[in-house]
């Protein structure tokens, strides 16, 4: 529990409120122009949950937590790099602060699964990226099946999330954003929840076709967008 504690600390939320709401998104929402859709979706979702999303820049993060409702927000924690982002301590304390960050092995949750496990049952809410790493092309790397896995095992809802224009706004290799405000698009899908019969592979598959028909969705919308103008 003590190791557990700052995932699930009233006090700890607070600070990370002041760090989210009013430093980090504040920042990423100057630097880009974010839409939202699917907010209505998420009207009858509640903790715990896990939230599965495409991954293409260091953007996702922030733009998915500045995204959801503070409701849902407030206590997620976030799979972060094992290998990265908990190497160095100032890396691990500011993914600490800003995102609840826990560590995961980017093969998927090898030797990690207790503490996601342990964090769901607390009923704190995970937010995972199943590729494992960032695109460079924004094309959808195949998921792998330790977030569906971890549905199946507490029976808990995923939700499929997308991001659109990330790797157009902050490439995988870039530092900052490019100049312009360029447009990023979130989009919630429809929470699921796995089959009775369902393994977890099956069910990954079914969250990765998901996931690739809201990006293909929010490419729509910023297509009409684009014809608008």
């Amino acid at each position: 529990m003590e190791r557990r504690s700052r995932y699930t600390s009233p006090v700890h939320a607070g600070v990370r409120f002041v760090a989210q709401r009013m430093m980090l998104k504040p920042l990423v929402w100057s630097l880009a122009s974010i839409t939202v859709l699917g907010r209505e979706r998420l009207a009858t979702l509640s903790a715990p949950f896990v939230l599965v999303s495409n991954h293409s820049s260091h953007l996702d993060a922030p733009i998915i937590l500045g995204g959801l409702p503070r409701r849902l927000a407030r206590y997620v924690a976030a799979g972060a790099a094992a290998d990265y982002f908990f190497d160095v301590w100032w890396r691990k304390g500011l993914t600490a602060l800003f995102f609840n960050a826990f560590p995961v092995d980017r093969t998927g949750l090898r030797g990690k699964t207790g503490v996601a496990t342990g964090l769901l049952d607390e009923g704190v809410p995970l937010l995972l990226f199943p590729e494992g790493t960032r695109s460079r092309d924004g094309q959808i790397a195949p998921f792998k099946p330790g977030a569906a896995a971890l549905c199946i095992s507490r029976g808990v809802p995923c939700l499929p999330t997308a991001i659109v224009g990330a790797t157009e706004a902050m490439p995988r290799d870039s530092r900052w954003p490019r100049r312009g405000r360029p447009p990023i698009y979130l989009v919630f899908g429809d929470p699921l929840v796995a089959e009775a019969d369902e393994t977890a592979a099956e069910f990954s598959d079914r969250i990765a076709k998901e996931v690739n028909g809201l990006v293909d969705y929010g490419m729509a919308y910023r297509e009409q967008q684009q014809t608008a103008l």
